[in-house]
């Protein structure tokens, strides 16, 4: 029973840390495009188009990150 606790605690965890990262990698592509933007805006349109495929990546990965602390919660 003890051990279902450390599996709940260590999930809580993990998706604590899977958003935090998240959000980090968001907002560090979105700062290099906007400054990118700022120092040539006529390529504004293709960086905009590279950031989001960017953050799609960052957050394919921390879905599956989410998915494997739903997956220690169900175990």
């Amino acid at each position: 029973m003890e051990a279902l606790g450390f599996a709940y605690l260590a999930a809580g965890i993990g998706a604590a840390l899977v958003v935090v990262g998240a959000a980090i990698g968001i907002s560090r592509i979105g700062a290099a495009a906007l400054e990118s933007i700022g120092r040539q805006p006529e390529m504004a349109g293709q960086l905009r188009t590279t950031m989001i495929i960017a953050a799609a990546l960052v957050e394919g990965v921390a879905f599956f990150a989410a998915v494997i602390c739903l997956l220690l919660v169900l175990k």
